[in-house]
């Protein structure tokens, strides 16, 4: 499981910047953000983004069906990201291969430095593969937790070997 943490240490929403393996450059670039339909509460503090949504900020790429984000005082509170999957690519700091991961739904949040990603649930980088029905990485305790101990749901763990030199 030499991968697993660094795999899932660059899973954000929108390249939030407690998250250090990502690209470093990617907090300093402008953040685009497209999709179909966009409806900002400022007052709620929401935005929902529907449609074909895209985000991307450096080396960061995030789609969804759809994307919810709650803020208070311009702060992230959460993001949830829904697709058939949702997906996110991000290139991290020395690494050869980009992060990847999908799910049916991805929750970031944000308070308990916390993401979930639910149903259909895969992270990999290069050839190395995680794949559960729920991955939940705790950033603050770098602690994966996988599986939600059902009888249908296996955690499926793909590492290739160490190149030798």
């Amino acid at each position: 499981m030499r991968n697993v943490i660094s795999l899932l240490l660059c899973l954000s929403i929108t390249g939030l910047p407690n998250l250090a393996a990502a690209l470093s450059s990617d907090r300093n670039q402008p953040m685009n953000i497209e999709a179909d339909r966009a409806n900002i509460d400022d007052k709620r503090g929401i935005s929902v983004y529907q449609g074909n949504v895209k985000i991307t900020q450096g080396s960061l790429l995030l789609t969804a069906d759809e994307l919810t984000v709650t803020t208070r005082n311009g702060d992230i509170i959460n993001a949830v990201a829904t697709g058939q999957p949702a997906t996110y690519r991000q290139q991290p700091d020395n690494k050869p291969q980009a992060i990847d991961a999908e799910a049916l739904r991805i929750e970031y949040l944000a308070d308990q430095q916390k993401v979930i990603l639910l149903q259909k649930a895969k992270v990999q980088q290069g050839g190395d593969t995680f794949r559960s029905d729920r991955i939940h990485y705790d950033i603050a305790q770098d602690k994966v937790n996988a599986g939600d101990g059902s009888s249908g749901d296996r955690v499926r763990i793909t590492i290739q070997p160490k190149e030798t030199q």
